[in-house]
């Protein structure tokens, strides 16, 4: 059975989506099934059970099979770093902050970790389904792309193109992905996916014909855009979530700073019809809002500093307004940040905090990655840790009066949305699967 690749012929084309959506047909088919991904860029990471660290798309993914997530689905992944660096983390573990030149030009010594962990898939699974990156044409960046030409050249896999219609220029972007790779990856597409169709599919009747007679490339299916408002890899999908909320909703502004991570907090919250969630990303008015949320930070002291810059650090101090920090957004309420060991400045430093909680924050060397079930502000939670900070006093978590603060993640979660998340998936996938060509895909990932 032949493995496959996802390729996107453009940025935000569906890939993650298209990935576990082809995945779970295969798995009903009764075959057994992994996602991967050999290297993600995003802030968005998740605590496995083994302790390791991958990135939010490939843990969503592994959830939807019922796989137990480890690092083998995503062996590299990069988070934002100070200046122009990333955080490197090889098999579920920091391992440095790299500069983004240095990072591809030492991309051959991260190969055997990309290669140990699709083999060690590929000995497991029937079939791997492998998704790709941003576009796999860039011309000056082929030879350093593992995720899309590496991993269909090394593995041989067969490929499924994705198309982003919505975009537009979806024929421009559909030729030219396909006439630019390489001619023997050519050989090995199964066809094209036309993703994010809004209206009547029958309108692309002809678009179809273009395709599959000028360009000679079978068209697999056109799926109708369907906001899924679950597994957010990025800020371009997160904000484009859509949410029905009742007249009378409770109204809460999450803090959008730029380096803003583990947009997946609020999946339960945008299910709920009595929430109104709103992204906050200047300065207004506070009192406005039910709540305030300080989320996730990659670059807790940068995220900081921008809440000083615009004003919203003033004003969260004066506010009455009820505040839930989480992780990152935690740590800023507290009344300094010392990062003496210069864990995400340029040199040791320490800062003013929100001075909410009365201890400091201490950035540490060794990354705390756990996952475990934990009892906070009165019920029990299932959920992660991912933080170079540690405060002595607060070890877990904080509350008094209108301040709350936590180090874990998924603190919204609930049996309520688990059942949703299962019905909403199962019900995406049935429709995607109606739309789809399976029988001409099963026939090419299976033919000897």
């Amino acid at each position: 059975m032949h493995n496959i690749s996802i390729f996107g012929t453009s940025s935000d084309a569906g890939k993650s989506t298209i990935t576990f959506v082809i995945a779970k047909i295969i798995q009903e088919l009764g075959y057994s099934v992994s996602p991967f991904k050999a290297q993600n860029v995003s802030n968005n990471a998740v605590a496995c059970e083994d302790g390791s660290e991958i990135a939010v798309a490939q843990h969503f993914q592994a959830e939807v099979l019922e796989l137990s997530p480890s690092y083998h689905l995503n062996p590299i992944l990069l988070k934002s770093g100070r200046n122009n660096s990333a955080s490197l983390i090889v098999n579920g573990e920091v391992v440095e902050d790299k500069e983004v030149r240095a990072y591809y030009h030492d991309l051959d010594s991260l190969k055997p970790a990309v290669n140990q962990a699709f083999n060690y898939l590929n000995r497991f699974y029937d079939c791997v389904v492998a998704e790709g990156a941003g576009s796999p044409v860039e011309l000056n960046l082929m030879d350093k792309d593992l995720s899309n030409i590496y991993i269909a050249t090394e593995f041989n896999t067969k490929i499924i193109l994705v198309a982003d219609i919505e975009k537009g220029g979806v024929f421009a972007s559909i030729w030219g992905v396909y006439n630019l790779l390489p001619k023997a990856l050519q050989e090995n597409v199964i066809g094209v996916i036309v993703n994010k169709f809004r209206g009547d599919l029958s309108l692309f009747d002809e678009g179809i014909e273009i395709i599959e007679k000028q360009f000679n490339i079978p068209v697999l299916g056109v799926l109708p855009y369907i906001p899924f408002n679950l597994g957010f890899e990025d800020s371009q999908s997160l904000m484009n979530y859509q949410q029905r909320s009742s007249h009378h909703a409770k109204r809460i502004g999450v803090i959008a700073y730029p380096t803003m991570s583990n947009y997946n907090d609020f999946e339960p919250l945008i299910a709920d019809e009595s929430v109104s969630l709103e992204f906050i990303q200047s300065s207004v008015a506070l009192e406005n809002f039910n709540q305030i949320i300080l989320p996730g930070s990659k670059l807790v002291m940068k995220d900081l500093a921008w809440l000083k810059e615009i004003g919203l650090f003033e004003q969260l101090q004066r506010t009455q307004t009820p505040i839930l920090g989480i992780c990152g957004g935690f740590q800023m309420m507290f009344e300094s940040i010392v990062d003496d060991k210069a864990i995400e400045s340029d040199e040791p430093m320490r800062v003013k905090g929100l001075g909410f909680i009365d201890d400091k924050i201490t950035f540490q060397t060794e990354k705390i990655v756990r996952r475990g079930s934990y009892i906070l502000f009165g019920k029990r939670i299932n959920g992660f840790e991912i933080h170079h900070g540690v405060s002595r006093k607060y070890p877990l978590y904080y509350q008094e009066e209108n301040i709350q603060g936590t180090f874990v993640h998924g603190l919204f979660n609930d049996e309520r949305f688990e059942v949703y998340k299962k019905e909403r998936i199962e019900s995406f996938v049935k429709t995607m699967k109606s739309k789809l060509d399976v029988e001409t895909i099963m026939n090419a990932i299976l033919e000897k």
